[in-house]
C-alpha cells in the first residue's frame, strides 16, 4: 500500500484540494505508527552529519584538541528544542535544517505554494525528494500545524514567551599530567602550567522565536589561570552576542560577535562548514548571511556590528569587525589557533593584532534564482610575513588584501504528468550553483555545480573547482581537498541511487591536482578520492550501512635529501561496516567495525582496526538516559588512526581518534531533575598496551591510562 501511494503522489492531475485530503487521511492510517515511533528514536542523522564534518576537518590533523561544532549545527539545535512549522518556513529557515538539499526545499516550497499548507507530517511524502529515511531524519525539528505567525515582537511578548538557557560546564583529566606536577627544583625541571586543570565553559543565552537572540559564551581551558594571575578577568576567553532577525526591511542586526558567510564561501565565509562526505547530495553551502557566533574558538568570528536591508527581491549586507587576533610572532608569520594560554611559553606567543574587516553583500532573490555581489577589505595592524618557502611563494604578505565575488543559485524544476490517478510522471529538478572570487594581487577562483534529480531514485552532484596558486582570500572556507583555498582543480562526481525501497546507494568520485608545490610536496602533484556506501533499512527500528573509503596523494619522500624531493604515492582505505538496531522502544544497540590500510611509497603498510559496541537507554518521557560504549582499536601507527563520534553532554561534541593498540570505555547520563533543570555526567577512560606513556611535552601521564569527567548543568526558564 505504501508503494501505491507513493506512486499515486496523493495528488490528482489537477490537483484539486479534494482528492488531497483522503489521501492524507490514508497516509496517516498506514504511515503514523512509524513516524511516531521515530520520534523517540536517537538523533541518528545529526550524528552521522557531525561525524561526517569531522572526518573532513580532521582528516590530516595532528593535533587531537576538541573542535567546537557549535555554530555549525546551532540552528538545528533550535530546531530540536521548538520545532520548525513547515507550514509557514521560508527558504532560509528550510536551508537552515542542513539535512535537506535545495531540490528538496524547492520542491516543498512548490508543494505548498500550488496546493496549500500540509494537513499532516504524512504529506511530506508526496513531495518529490521525500522518502520514508528522508522524513525520518527531519521529524526531531520539524512539525506541522495551522499555526499563523509567531507572537508579534514587543516587550510583553518577550518577556511571555522569550527562552533563556544557562548551561555550566566541567571537565578535567583525573591522571595527573607533568603540566600539573610538583616542580623538581633538583633537576631544574620546573615548567609548568600555571593554572588548574579544570576546564572550565559557561554559557548564557535568551531567544525570542527567531527574531532575538543575545548571549555570553566564556571559556577556560585546562591550565589556564582563573580570577589570578595572567587572567584577572576570571575566563581565557568570552563572546557575546546580540542578534535581530526580521521580516521588514530590516532583515537582521548583528552587534557583538558575528559571522558572516556568502556564496560557496570562495570569498568570505567565517566559522566551519560542511566538506566531502557520504552526504553526496550536501555538496552545496547554504550561505546564511549575517548570524550570531555562539562558539569558543578564538579566531573563526568578527566582532563588531553588522546590518542586512531589504527591500521587495533586493538585500543588502554591511559589516565591520575589529578585534585582537592572537599570533605567534610580533611580525606575523602564522596565527595561533589553538588559543591555549598556560604558561610562559604559550603566553610569550599571545601577542595581540588588530585585524579589521570591513565590507558588504548585495543580494536579488527570485523565486528560483538568486545572485549576490560580495567585497570586503581586510586589514592588519602589522605586517604578515611568512618565513619564505618554496611552497608558500605566492601566499599573502602585506598589511592589506581586498577580496571581490559573484555567486549563483538557480532551481529549475519541471514536472508533467500524464493519464489519471495511476499515471506515469516525468520530473526534472535541476540546481545550478557557484560562485567566482579574486583577490587583490589578481589571483581568480571559481566553483560551479549542479545538484540534478534524474528520476525518483537516482540524484547526480557535479562540482567543479579551480583555485590559482596566487588566489589570496584570508577569510575563506569553500569544498576543497587543500586546507586554504588556493592551488588547486578539482571535479567531483556524486551519486544517489535508490534501487529497491529498503537499499540505497551513494558514492563519490573527487579527482584534484595542485599545479604548484604544497607543505611536504615539493612538485605540482595529483591525486584521487572516492566513496561508495550501501544502505541497508528493512525497519524504522534497524539500520545498517557498508562503506570504502580511498584516498591517493602524493608527498615527499622521507629520506630524499636532494634539494627539491622525488614524490612518492600515499594510499589510505578505510572499510566500515556500521549497524545499529532497536531491542524495544527503550534501549538500542550499535555496533561498527572500521579496517584501515596506509601505505606510503613501497614502504610496508601500516594497518589498523576499531570495533565498538553501543548500548543506549532513552525511555520515552523518563527523567533517565544514557548512552554507553565500549571500544577496542589496535593500528600500526598514529597514521593509521581512526575517528568516531561519541555520544557527549548536549551541545558538546567528542570526536576522539584511536590509534595505537588498546580499550576505551566512556558512559554519558542524563537526568531531568525537574521542569527547567537537566544534569549531564559523562565519564570515559583510555587504556594502551605496552605504552609507558599517554601524550607528550607537559600533556604527557606517567602510565598507560587516560580517564576524563565531564559533569554539565542547564537551567531553562
Amino acid at each position: 500500500m505504501k508503494i501505491f501511494l507513493n506512486k499515486i503522489k496523493c495528488i490528482a492531475p489537477s490537483g484539486k484540494q479534494f482528492f488531497r485530503f483522503p489521501c492524507s487521511v490514508l497516509l496517516f492510517i498506514f504511515l503514523s505508527d512509524p513516524l511516531l515511533a521515530q520520534e523517540n528514536k536517537k538523533d541518528d542523522a545529526t550524528e552521522q552529519k557531525i561525524e561526517n564534518i569531522t572526518e573532513t576537518i580532521n582528516q590530516g590533523s595532528t593535533s587531537d584538541k576538541e573542535i567546537d561544532y557549535t555554530t555549525l549545527l546551532d540552528q538545528l539545535n533550535a530546531y530540536k528544542d521548538h520545532p520548525l512549522n513547515l507550514n509557514t518556513a521560508s527558504r532560509e529557515n528550510l536551508e537552515n535544517i542542513v539535512l535537506l538539499n535545495d531540490l528538496q526545499v524547492q520542491a516543498l516550497l512548490d508543494h505548498i505554494d500550488k496546493y496549500g499548507k500540509l494537513i499532516s507530517i504524512e504529506e511530506l511524502q508526496s513531495i518529490d525528494g521525500f522518502d520514508l529515511e528522508t522524513i525520518y531524519n527531519i521529524l526531531p525539528f520539524v512539525h506541522v500545524n495551522d499555526i499563523g505567525e509567531n507572537p508579534k515582537l514587543n516587550l510583553k511578548n518577550m518577556l511571555a514567551n522569550g527562552k533563556s538557557a544557562v548551561f555550566i560546564r566541567w571537565q578535567q583529566v583525573l591522571e595527573e599530567q607533568k603540566g600539573f606536577s610538583p616542580k623538581n627544583e633538583s633537576t631544574g625541571d620546573t615548567h609548568r602550567y600555571y593554572g588548574s586543570p579544570a576546564k572550565l565553559y559557561a554559557r548564557y543565552r535568551f531567544s525570542f522565536n527567531e527574531q532575538i537572540s543575545f548571549g555570553i559564551t566564556a571559556e577556560k581551558d585546562p591550565g589556564e589561570e582563573f580570577f589570578s594571575g595572567t587572567q584577572k578577568n576570571g575566563f581565557d576567553f568570552y563572546s557575546a552576542h546580540l542578534y535581530y532577525h526580521g521580516d521588514g526591511w530590516l532583515k537582521s542586526l548583528a552587534a557583538g560577535d558575528f559571522q558572516a558567510q556568502y556564496g560557496q564561501g570562495l570569498v568570505l565565509w567565517s566559522g566551519l562548514a560542511f566538506g566531502k562526505s557520504a552526504d553526496v547530495m550536501n555538496i552545496k553551502k547554504n550561505a546564511r548571511g549575517i548570524l550570531p557566533y555562539t562558539s569558543v574558538d578564538e579566531n573563526l568570528f568578527l566582532r563588531g556590528g553588522a546590518v542586512s536591508l531589504g527591500y521587495k527581491k533586493f538585500r543588502l549586507d554591511l559589516f565591520h569587525s575589529d578585534h585582537k587576533i592572537l599570533t605567534k610572532e610580533d611580525i606575523i608569520s602564522s596565527f595561533d589557533e589553538d588559543g591555549y594560554h598556560r604558561d610562559s611559553s604559550e603566553l610569550s606567543k599571545k601577542h595581540t593584532i588588530e585585524k579589521t574587516i570591513s565590507g558588504g553583500h548585495v543580494h536579488y532573490t527570485s523565486k528560483k534564482f538568486s545572485i549576490g555581489v560580495t567585497g570586503f577589505s581586510t586589514g592588519f595592524s602589522s605586517s604578515l610575513e611568512k618565513t619564505f618557502q618554496p611552497y608558500n611563494r605566492f601566499d599573502f604578505s602585506g598589511n592589506r588584501n581586498t577580496n571581490a565575488g559573484i555567486d549563483y543559485n538557480y532551481v529549475y524544476r519541471n514536472i508533467n504528468f500524464f493519464g489519471g490517478i495511476d499515471y506515469n510522471y516525468v520530473y526534472r529538478n535541476i540546481n545550478f550553483f557557484g560562485e567566482f572570487g579574486k583577490s587583490k594581487n589578481g589571483g581568480v577562483a571559481s566553483i560551479n555545480g549542479i545538484l540534478a534529480a534524474l528520476d525518483q531514485n537516482v540524484s547526480v552532484s557535479i562540482l567543479h573547482r579551480h583555485f590559482d596558486k596566487d588566489y589570496q582570500a584570508l577569510e575563506s572556507n569553500a569544498l576543497a581537498e587543500n586546507s586554504n583555498v588556493v592551488n588547486e582543480d578539482g571535479l567531483y562526481f556524486g551519486i544517489f541511487l535508490k534501487p529497491a525501497r529498503r537499499f540505497s546507494f551513494n558514492a563519490y568520485y573527487d579527482q584534484f591536482s595542485f599545479p604548484w608545490l604544497r607543505f611536504s610536496v615539493d612538485a605540482p602533484s595529483a591525486g584521487k578520492e572516492y566513496l561508495a556506501q550501501l544502505n541497508y533499512n528493512p525497519t524504522k527500528t534497524f539500520e545498517a550501512y557498508v562503506r570504502i573509503k580511498q584516498q591517493n596523494k602524493p608527498a615527499n619522500i622521507s629520506a630524499d635529501t636532494h634539494p627539491v624531493s622525488n614524490l612518492q604515492d600515499v594510499a589510505q582505505v578505510n572499510y566500515r561496516f556500521h549497524v545499529s538496531y532497536a531491542i524495544t522502544t527503550s534501549v538500542s544497540l550499535a555496533n561498527r567495525v572500521e579496517i584501515v590500510r596506509y601505505q606510503k611509497g613501497n614502504n610496508p603498510a601500516e594497518k589498523g582496526f576499531m570495533l565498538y559496541q553501543d548500548l543506549n537507554y532513552q525511555p520515552f518521557k523518563s527523567r533517565y538516559s544514557f548512552s554507553a560504549r565500549y571500544v577496542l582499536f589496535d593500528t600500526d601507527t598514529y597514521n593509521t588512526r581512526i575517528y568516531a563520534f561519541e555520544s557527549d553532554v548536549l551541545y558538546a561534541y567528542s570526536i576522539p581518534s584511536y590509534y595505537y593498540r588498546g580499550s576505551r570505555f566512556y558512559v554519558t547520563a542524563h537526568y531531568r531533575m525537574m521542569r527547567g533543570i537537566d544534569f549531564w555526567l559523562r565519564y570515559g577512560t583510555t587504556v594502551y598496551d605496552s605504552q609507558q606513556t599517554v601524550g607528550s611535552g607537559l600533556d604527557q601521564i606517567a602510565g598507560n591510562q587516560k580517564s576524563e569527567v565531564k559533569a554539565q548543568v542547564r537551567f531553562q526558564f
